[in-house]
């Protein structure tokens, strides 16, 4: 998954990665690498379409990714990092091991699963500890300390209602670490589900909210595109009275760098989100 390549460059042994997936570009070195998944979701569909072809998908019990099995085996590689906390974002854990068994690999598996933004910092660690980096770790406990600082920043200070838009068509409301990050950043998470699930609302319970800052952050999207999105967004007859549209503190934001990859970014998510929070 596209998180675990971008920690193993962090933790200085990108050198050893033998294969990635085909979402892996942080850092663009890493997309030169074997590919060993690929995905049933065409490249360029909307939030809405994506949406139905994940519910169909869902339904049907087919997969969403593949692997490429005769490539996994050729690349004998040692450790496989996967995770298990999304079956919409990357391949689960239980795919990989399925697939090991089959080719008889004794390739060891980590399953990274942070729910938390803590969370995150403490597997990245544990991660580099199984690699016996050194040097990596100690980055890790920088990442602590600046998210210490950002937190010191905002502690006792009044905190804007923030409602963060995982996802925009159909509304997702943000789970897992996000709203570690919003209350890091200072704002007040709005139908959040910290260490939990994202889950889906309507158009009407956003509005309800009386949001002051609403972020819209679509799940796997940049900046330029996630400001497409938030365009769209901004149309919806039901949010016309929402604090945040009438006062012009609606926003997009790089989603895919800073807020839904649990990698070494979602600490520069919490600047990103404090600048749009306090603006």
């Amino acid at each position: 998954m596209p998180s675990a390549t971008e920690i193993l460059w962090f933790l200085g042994v990108g050198d050893q990665v033998v294969g990635v997936t085909y979402e892996c570009n942080e850092p663009p070195q890493a997309a030169l690498l074997p590919h060993v998944t690929d995905t049933i979701i065409p490249v360029g569909s909307s939030p809405g379409e994506i949406d139905v072809i994940i519910s169909a998908a869902m339904a049907n019990g087919q997969e969403l990714y593949t692997l490429d099995r005769e490539l996994l085996e050729s690349l004998a590689p040692d450790l496989i990092v996967t995770q298990d906390l999304c079956r919409v974002c990357a391949l689960p854990a239980g795919s990989v091991d399925d697939a090991l068994a089959d080719l008889g690999s004794k390739a060891d598996v980590f399953s990274y699963d942070p729910m938390t933004l803590d969370g995150v910092l403490d597997e990245m660690e544990e991660l580099g500890r199984l690699l016996g980096a050194t040097d990596g770790v100690a980055r890790v406990d920088e990442l602590r300390a600046r998210l210490a600082e950002q937190r010191a920043t905002h502690a006792g200070a009044e905190r804007p209602g923030v409602l963060l838009l995982e996802w925009p068509d159909p509304p997702y409301t943000a789970g897992h670490w996000i709203p570690d990050q919003i209350v890091a950043a200072g704002g007040d998470p709005l139908l959040g589900h910290p260490g939990g699930r994202s889950s889906a609302t309507t158009w009407d319970e956003v509005a309800a909210t009386q949001a002051e800052v609403l972020v819209v952050a679509p799940c796997g999207f940049d900046q330029p595109t996630a400001a497409g999105h938030l365009a769209e967004v901004l149309k919806r007859p039901e949010l016309a009275e929402l604090p945040a549209v009438r006062n012009g503190r609606a926003f997009a934001i790089d989603a895919d760098a800073h807020i839904v990859r649990p990698g070494p970014r979602l600490v520069d998510g919490v600047d990103a989100l404090a600048e749009l929070i306090h603006r």
